[in-house]
């Protein structure tokens, strides 16, 4: 993509954390790029890290993406959640509370001089591919946006790259439950949870053991009259707090109203919560004109994750799963840089394409569903070293590693207690965890 004659122009849909870090690299690298334009739907940056009391639509009667409750804390360490050039104030603990990382994103923000190239309140309607022989490459991206609010004309503006950075966490996932129209009691996904008050002396069951669906268990085992975690997994062998107690999967709900688990067991419950994660959503992106799928939580084609092999000028930011999301997006952010300013020369699209095929075949072989092939997990190291590699960018120290390796076996191990510890990071490779005395 590089041209001698110009600066590329890039647009960044979003401007939430994958957002802000493909602003701060840009602007980074004003020899080759344009300042970016960044279009954000709402009027505040951090995309999902602002919370909204409001569920379903905000006081402007847009709608309300974020899924943040009112007194989460981060399950990752701050040591090793942050941007690898930007650390959080030393003296926070190392579990914050989300106020404290939509202020460190706006610290980000302002720091790096972000702020003035977001435009705000901007819908992106769409994203179109064009084809032009006055651009070197020969395609360029038509980008149509509208006022938020329904107000005022649209505009179409011409760019060189498109990054697409709108998150994954705001169209809940409804999976298909026999009977689920049978349901009797209060019916909601955590998308739309964000207090446990209004669940006091109710029985609730929560259907997922995600990260969110354990934190939610936890807090509304405080007030609830009865919790159970139904999930399809082997039980949780970490202690969990008095009065709840775990379920197989939910089969169907009979005709009563029942909740019947995997195992014929029945449950009649005030409350039935979907924690059941979300779905991709790219209504910009012409399925016609631009081939991408989503099928199964899975998108395809993407080139390691990342970008469109037939737009090799498209790329999605931040769609792989149980990843550390923040260090992720640095490493995938200048990786996409380096295919845009030349210094990493793409395979054709013929060979990009038969590799994306033999990866798949390779984790379908393994036993890995269709569903999981972009949880990347404990595989996000290696992920994020080849960025490095190819991109030829520093990696990540490989403390951040062993600390987010060793948190998931503390949470795991003592799922109650595990945000209280205190991390320190002596050097790239050392570390060390105090355990602080739960209040």
């Amino acid at each position: 993509m590089m041209s001698n004659s110009r600066r590329l122009q890039v647009a960044v849909i979003g401007a939430g954390a994958a957002g802000l870090c493909a602003a701060r690299h840009l602007l980074a690298r004003q020899d080759v790029f344009c300042p970016p334009v960044l279009y954000e739907f709402t009027k505040r940056v951090g995309g999902t890290w602002v919370y909204e009391e409001q569920v379903g639509r905000d006081e402007d009667g847009l709608p309300v993406y974020s899924s943040m409750y009112r007194d989460l804390r981060t399950n990752i360490p701050k040591e090793v959640m942050a941007f690898p050039d930007f650390p959080f104030d030393k003296h926070l603990p190392s579990f914050v509370h989300h106020t404290e990382v939509r202020k460190y994103l706006n610290q980000y923000c302002d720091y790096f001089g972000i702020r003035e190239h977001i435009k705000f309140h901007r819908l992106v309607d769409s994203v179109r591919p064009v084809f032009s022989e006055s651009r070197q490459g020969g395609l360029t991206w038509d980008v149509t946006t509208s006022d938020a609010t329904g107000k005022g004309h649209k505009t179409t503006n011409q760019f060189d790259a498109v990054m697409v950075c709108n998150g994954h966490f705001f169209d809940p996932y409804i999976p298909a439950i026999t009977g689920l129209e049978n349901f009797k009691g209060m019916l909601m996904h955590s998308h739309d949870y964000r207090v446990a008050e209004p669940f006091a002396g109710k029985s609730v069951v929560l259907l997922g053991a995600g990260l969110s669906g354990m934190d939610i268990m936890i807090e509304l085992s405080e007030v609830a009259s009865e919790v159970t975690l139904s999930h399809r997994h082997l039980p949780l062998s970490c202690p969990l707090p008095r009065g709840v107690h775990q379920a197989q999967g939910v089969k169907l709900i009979n005709e009563d109203g029942e909740l019947v688990f995997e195992d014929g067991d029945r449950a009649k419950p005030d409350v039935f919560m979907l924690c059941t994660g979300y779905n991709f959503t790219f209504p910009f992106l012409s399925k016609e004109e631009v081939g991408l799928q989503v099928r199964e939580h899975c998108v395809t084609p993407l080139y390691k994750h990342l970008l469109h092999p037939a737009f090799p000028s498209l790329f999605l930011i931040g769609i792989c799963r149980a990843v550390c999301p923040f260090p992720h997006f640095h490493c995938q952010i200048q990786f996409a840089l380096s295919v845009m300013d030349g210094s990493f020369t793409l395979p054709t699209q013929k060979q990009m394409e038969e590799e994306m095929e033999a990866d798949m075949q390779t984790q379908l072989q393994k036993g890995t569903a269709l569903r999981h092939i972009l949880k990347l997990d404990s595989e996000q190291w290696d992920y994020n070293d080849e960025m490095a590699q190819l991109g030829k960018f520093k990696p990540l120290p490989p403390f951040w590693k062993s600390l987010y390796e060793a948190n998931k076996v503390f949470r795991a191990q003592d799922l109650l207690n595990y945000k209280n510890y205190i991390y320190q990071v002596f050097s790239d490779q050392e570390w060390t965890v105090m355990q602080k005395i739960a209040e």
